[in-house]
């Protein structure tokens, strides 16, 4: 049975190592995603990081931070998402998404970004938006999830731990 919860005090060692150990072979990586999380937490901006529990082990992981679009705030950027290698394939990482988009959408958020494989994003109802844009990558693979109100346009830019 899994169970998704909000990550606790002292299990960031434990979420290191499972992104870390996700994303050790995933060709798109640059091996920060880890440090990323760690950055985001230290900045005081990881907007909501969930954790899926198996049998006592963190299984998953799913980070949420602010992001601005045009200069607007409002938005959060989805990811890193990691889930342990033994268990990917078997919906931890959509069940983790899906809960934290619904967090998201609770707390009023105006929306959704993530940078990844559209067929996987895709089914969340992530869709390119030719008015969202993030500089350096094919524009397929940068999309948006419109929750309420106003729809801002522009440049994406990510929190500064995304970058060093």
């Amino acid at each position: 049975m899994i169970r998704l919860r909000p990550e606790q005090p002292g299990e960031e060692a434990a979420i290191a190592a499972l992104t870390s150990a996700a994303f050790a072979n995933a060709e798109h990586s640059d091996g920060t995603e880890a440090a990323i999380i760690e950055r985001l937490r230290a900045g005081g901006a990881l907007t909501l990081s969930l954790v899926a529990v198996e049998d006592g082990r963190i299984a998953g992981h799913v980070a949420f931070s602010p992001v601005t679009i045009g200069g607007h705030e409002g938005w959060v950027g989805l990811g890193p998402v990691s889930v342990a290698l033994v268990r990917q394939g078997k919906g931890i990482g959509a069940a983790l998404i899906r809960e934290g988009l619904s967090r998201m959408r609770a707390a009023g958020h105006g929306g959704c970004v993530v940078l990844g494989e559209p067929g996987y994003y895709g089914r969340f109802g992530f869709a390119v938006d030719p008015a969202i844009t993030y500089p350096g990558v094919p524009p397929e693979y940068f999309m948006a999830l419109h929750f309420a109100g106003h729809t801002p346009k522009g440049e994406t830019a990510y929190h500064p731990a995304f970058t060093g």
